[in-house]
């Protein structure tokens, strides 16, 4: 498989980082470990060939019975070059947590409450991270899996 810039470049500067890759249909993807997901993000943005100005993107999914459980997945574009990237974090733990983007895209900050409120997945360094879809009193995460759909949520009334 011949790589394009965007991994080519990735490879060459995070090596020990990357789990796979893949460039199918001209959209390329790359899985990498967490702990260097910021120093990704950062280059992806930063680097003045690849210039990845726009996180379009970003969720979670949740496999449920595979160890690690959760999958976080970014979409990038450089508006400049007309490059995409998927870049696909793996997490997993009892209280899954990834590093905020806020930082370098202030936009990531819904996405990211969106995540954390559907999911429960946290994120070190989020400005304020809180429930964004569902009232605070909303007991567990709708989108995981396990999540079970005839529970009765508290009731919440005027005050």
């Amino acid at each position: 498989m011949e790589k394009s810039k965007t991994l080519e470049k990735i490879v060459g500067k995070f090596s020990e980082a990357v789990i796979d890759l893949h460039s199918q249909l001209g959209y390329d993807t790359v899985i990498i470990a967490k702990s260097a997901l910021l120093e990704v993000a950062r280059f992806l943005k930063q680097d003045p060939e690849l210039q990845y100005n726009y996180l379009m993107d970003l969720t979670a999914v949740d496999y449920w019975k595979r160890t690690p459980r959760f999958e976080m997945v970014y979409h990038f574009l450089s508006l400049k070059n007309k490059y995409r990237v998927r870049v696909k974090v793996p997490v997993g733990g009892a209280e899954p947590e990834v590093d905020s983007l806020t930082s370098l895209w202030p936009a990531a900050n819904w996405y990211e409450r969106e995540v954390y409120d559907m999911f429960g997945i946290k994120f070190k360094g989020h400005p304020d991270l809180r429930r964004i879809l569902m009232y605070p009193e909303f007991e567990g995460h709708p989108l995981r899996k396990d999540y079970p759909i005839q529970k009765r949520q508290p009731r919440v009334g005027p005050k």
